[in-house]
């Protein structure tokens, strides 16, 4: 049997895989139609034009739901290894929360792309990476709580370092954005040049990509935390 068949493994691998080709796909084909600017786009404006919009709505969609099932068994994983430590499990319902906020927020960018409604989008955005960067924290919160029983400290180290990447990889988003002070507008295509807010516009999308890929790569942690999910959850209810 491989790993990916053990427990219940194939979610996080299922939803880093399957949310990474979202994003490169649809990438790919707005360069390939001449739809979006080559150079670090954001990722939301690889899926405003027909048919790459389409193909980033499926994907995505199927993403959050994959997510939600993701969060979902890693809080009955907390809760049944910590059946007793009542600020764990306060802190785990937390968590599930701000986790299933985050894959709303992904549904909405699946489906509200900044061409159809752009402030609905700019929401889904916002939950999507705000929330989920909030979702991170706590989890890593949890693994130094769990620690070194359930959790090694290398775990917690690389849980936090992905938080601490997100977090900070979203504040320089935000701080270019601010900084353009609207003078790029990204769906134009050729950009504009540098006196007119491409500069910002390039650090606001690599962080964006940035903290995309630190997100997902948050979900590979959980690989092995999983792996026996099944063995654990039947030898606690037994």
């Amino acid at each position: 049997m491989w790993w990916f068949q053990q427990g219940l493994s194939c979610l996080p691998v299922a939803l880093v895989v399957w949310s990474a080709a979202s994003f490169v796909f649809s990438y790919i084909t707005a360069i390939t139609l001449h739809h979006v600017d080559p150079l670090v786009p954001y990722i939301s404006d690889t899926g405003t034009i027909p048919p790459e919009r389409c193909l980033f709505g499926i994907m995505l969609n199927i993403s959050a739901f994959l997510g939600m099932a993701t969060m979902y068994v890693r809080y009955k994983q907390v809760y049944a290894l910590n059946p007793e430590r009542s600020k764990i499990i306060k802190l785990n319902k937390i968590g599930l929360t701000l986790g299933l906020m985050s894959c709303f927020g992904l549904c909405i960018i699946a489906n509200f792309q900044k061409c159809i409604l752009y402030y609905i989008h700019v929401l889904g955005a916002c939950l999507t990476f705000g929330v989920g960067a909030i979702y991170m924290l706590v989890q890593t919160v949890l693994s130094y709580l769990m620690q070194p029983e359930v959790h090694s400290k290398d775990i917690f180290w690389i849980r936090l370092t992905g938080t601490v990447v997100a977090v900070g990889c979203h504040v320089c988003k935000l701080c270019a954005i601010a900084g353009s002070r609207g003078a790029f507008h990204a769906d134009i295509f050729p950009p504009l040049t540098v006196t007119q807010g491409y500069s910002a516009h390039i650090i606001s999308t690599v962080s964006e990509w940035s903290l995309a890929f630190s997100f997902l790569s948050f979900f590979l942690t959980y690989i092995q935390h999983v792996l026996s999910i099944t063995q654990e959850l039947n030898s606690n209810n037994g």
